[in-house]
């Protein structure tokens, strides 16, 4: 997988109704190489997105395409697809050796390569222990890396995780964000649903936002975050002379505002957030300032999709 493309995925204006109810407008992205985070409330869409941009579903209207070709027309490409669903219906009568068996051939694994591949996926996943255990006494959390394990069993280029740590407890999480991102550094594009931002931030920067069946954003969350003048960044830096360091910043560019807070804080809003960070360290050379620290208070994901979502009802302005 390393050193070959990425795998291209782009929905052309794909919607999706259900009689009278649209789950999904008008939407387009394109997407391509590492860990994408799918964000939204619930109810926002994110499942019925998932599922038009995996092939499962039909668009109502528009197209998705893999590498240029139309995903629903060419049957061959859902080889490459791999997909972790939100829900499960796992049958408890198999164990967890015989469900990565039977979806690893299903998926057209080789059948001399189905053991070593399930015992593979079986360690990679710390369910070797619970290997010969049926189903239907798994925990939701190992039945979650079980469904993670499946996704990958054919070694696909392009994975969807729908809500993929639901149930997993503190430690399985953490593993779970790591095989995550290690997927994406291995060059496949992987698509990761959630409504829990702090864990999609521990993934990737690289978001798709969708509220209301809309994609309201899409790319890093610092350049998303630039597009939101209406919300100026806020960005506190602490120092020994903050008068000195307010008066000399409020003459910059890129600086809408500037304010001293305690004997050793300057807070700066700025509009345009990666500018103003390319040009802070000359100026802070050119004031003569040692700053000690430097934190920005509302670039995280929390504040973006905040401001997103709020604005797209006519909340903030």
């Amino acid at each position: 997988m390393i050193g070959t493309p990425p795998a291209r995925l782009e929905a052309d204006e794909v919607g999706r109704w259900f009689g009278e109810v649209m789950a999904i407008g008008r939407c387009s992205l394109a997407v391509g190489g590492g860990v994408i985070g799918l964000l939204g409330q619930n109810g926002a869409g994110k499942t019925t997105l998932f599922k038009l941009l995996a092939g499962l579903i039909t668009p109502s209207r528009g197209q998705v395409r893999l590498d240029g070709l139309v995903l629903r027309d060419h049957v061959g490409l859902f080889r490459r697809i791999g997909f972790c669903p939100e829900s499960d219906a796992l049958p408890g009568w198999l164990t967890g050796r015989e469900f990565l068996a039977m979806l690893a051939r299903l998926a057209g694994v080789p059948r001399e390569r189905v053991r070593p591949r399930v015992a593979e996926l079986l360690e990679r996943f710390e369910l070797t222990a619970a290997a010969n255990r049926r189903l239907g006494g798994y925990s939701k959390g190992m039945r979650q890396k079980l469904k993670l394990a499946q996704a990958v069993a054919h070694d696909p280029d392009i994975l969807f995780l729908d809500e993929p740590l639901n149930g997993m407890d503190p430690q399985s999480r953490l593993e779970a964000i790591a095989a995550i991102r290690r997927l994406g550094r291995e060059g496949r594009t992987v698509l990761v649903s959630s409504h829990i931002l702090p864990e999609v931030e521990q993934m990737t920067q690289n978001i798709v936002l969708i509220h209301r069946g809309k994609v309201l954003a899409e790319g890093d969350v610092a350049e998303i975050r630039d597009l939101i003048p209406e919300h100026p960044t806020v960005v506190a830096l602490r120092c020994e002379r903050p008068r000195e360091l307010a008066a000399f910043l409020v003459r910059q560019d890129h600086v809408a505002g500037v304010e001293c807070e305690g004997r050793d804080r300057v807070v700066v809003r700025t509009e345009h957030a990666l500018a103003f960070y390319r040009a802070l360290p000359g100026q802070l050379l050119a004031a003569g300032q040692a700053v000690e620290e430097i934190h920005t208070l509302d670039d995280n994901l929390e504040s973006v999709f905040s401001y997103l979502t709020d604005d797209s009802q006519g909340g903030a302005r």
